[in-house]
């Protein structure tokens, strides 16, 4: 398949995102082993993986122009991982291949008994570097963006693309997985953030996490909304609509608001279901 950029309409925006790549080897059991313990597997899958290709992968299929600033080794799972991005119909045209390095790899333990996933990470080498990055080639992988995905993972080579991205109004959106050394210059750049389940209280102090939701609109005011993930429970969003918020009493607020939201949605309907509070920020 052609890659995303062969296909897309003149003038039509594009996708950009940076971050690691790596390949998923994903066994599924019927329940998750105990120590010592052996047990079969119900089904097993190679494929690509992590956040930056996932979530890329998922935009080309929906029909959007797509581009990916990756560094892959030139091994067999590096190949086997470009090549799938690209039959997604993302554009691989800026994944640099290292001669001599690993591919990053996970094992995924995925337990049908509580629809729940264990990574097992192993990082590969060479990472993506602030000095991969030149004038030019900036200037070439941000032309005709309108949205920059970043998630931390090759921080100093995200921070370089995001402030070069923020010099030219690009909107960024940030994934945030985990609190990691430097993420706090990435997040300040942002535009839109995503965050797992324990970052937003794990990341702000706050006691609960619609109160830490509101703490992270409160202390980045370039934020226009944050998405905390839940996993089968769906998400929640909290979306700026007024710059002045402030004080104790609106946390407090926001964790009835969020208490009434849960109370008056459908979790058993199975078709997705947005429940909107309205205006209230």
């Amino acid at each position: 398949m052609s890659s995303c950029s062969d296909e897309a309409i003149p003038g039509q925006p594009i996708v950009l995102g940076c971050g690691q790549l790596c390949l998923d080897y994903l066994v599924t059991v019927a329940s998750f082993p105990i120590p010592d313990q052996k047990i079969r597997g119900t089904s097993f899958k190679v494929q690509g993986g992590g956040n930056t290709g996932n979530a890329l992968t998922c935009v080309a299929r929906l029909g959007l122009p797509c581009r990916i600033l990756a560094k892959v080794a030139d091994d067999s799972h590096g190949r086997y991982m470009v090549e799938e991005l690209e039959s997604s119909g993302v554009d691989t045209s800026f994944c640099m291949s290292a001669k001599d390095g690993a591919s990053h790899f996970n094992y995924v333990i995925v337990d049908n008994q509580t629809n729940t996933r264990t990574c097992i990470y192993t990082p590969g080498y060479p990472p993506l570097l602030p000095d991969d990055l030149t004038e030019s080639l900036l200037l070439d992988v941000l032309d005709g963006v309108r949205v920059l995905y970043v998630n931390g993972r090759s921080r100093e080579a995200e921070l370089l693309l995001a402030q070069k991205a923020h010099s030219k109004n690009i909107p960024i959106l940030i994934n945030a997985e985990k609190k990691r050394t430097g993420l706090d210059e990435l997040i300040d750049l942002a535009d839109y953030a995503i965050c797992s389940t324990n970052f937003p209280q794990e990341w702000t102090g706050a006691p609960s996490s619609p109160s830490a939701l509101l703490s992270m609109l409160i202390r980045l005011p370039k934020l226009k909304f944050v998405i905390m993930t839940l996993g089968e429970h769906g998400c929640v969003m909290l979306e700026r609509c007024s710059s002045e918020v402030s004080g104790s009493e609106e946390e407090t607020d926001i964790d009835e608001l969020h208490e009434s939201l849960k109370q008056s949605t459908d979790f058993t309907s199975v078709l997705p279901v947005c429940n909107s509070s309205g205006d209230w920020l």
